[in-house]
């Protein structure tokens, strides 16, 4: 079974703005409301350790590798239950740059593996409301900067 959530929002910022503060992931702590922890390196391959709080649901810590990390533009990486296959996510951040000083941010989520659709409605539910509350948040930063 597979399943995408993915949500977008316009921001009147650079893509420069949001891509720094996207990757500054000490800061994530003082204002994400969904992902709060990242610790590592953005650099493709590495292992990060993520911690998220989707509303209404219980934390998880994971340890994704990363798959594609181009400044201003794409973070992605792919992470797993136990071992690949069970339940895989794949998330994706991707900035869109109108030329006009404004910029969308795509933020989508790939789900693959056996047990996605135990938790398929927690996902619709929980997962993509984090997801909508951090592009606000994000959005917010952004443009007060």
């Amino acid at each position: 079974m597979t399943k995408e959530i993915k949500t977008e929002i316009l921001i009147n910022a650079r893509p420069e703005s949001v891509w720094a503060i996207l990757t500054a992931f000490d800061q994530y702590p003082d204002w994400n409301p969904f992902i709060k922890s990242i610790k590592g390196d953005g650099t493709v391959g590495n292992r990060l350790v993520v911690r998220i709080e989707p509303p209404e649901a219980k934390s998880m810590t994971f340890k994704p590798r990363v798959l594609a990390f181009e400044a201003n533009k794409e973070f992605r990486w792919i992470g797993n239950l136990l071992f690949s296959g069970l339940f895989d996510g794949e998330h994706k951040f991707e900035l869109i740059d109108h030329g006009n000083g404004t910029t969308t941010l795509i933020q989508s989520e790939h789900f693959k593996g056996i047990l996605v659709s135990l938790f398929a409605k927690q996902l619709d539910n929980n997962t993509r409301r984090g997801f909508m509350e951090m592009n606000a948040k994000l959005k917010e930063l952004a443009e007060r900067n």
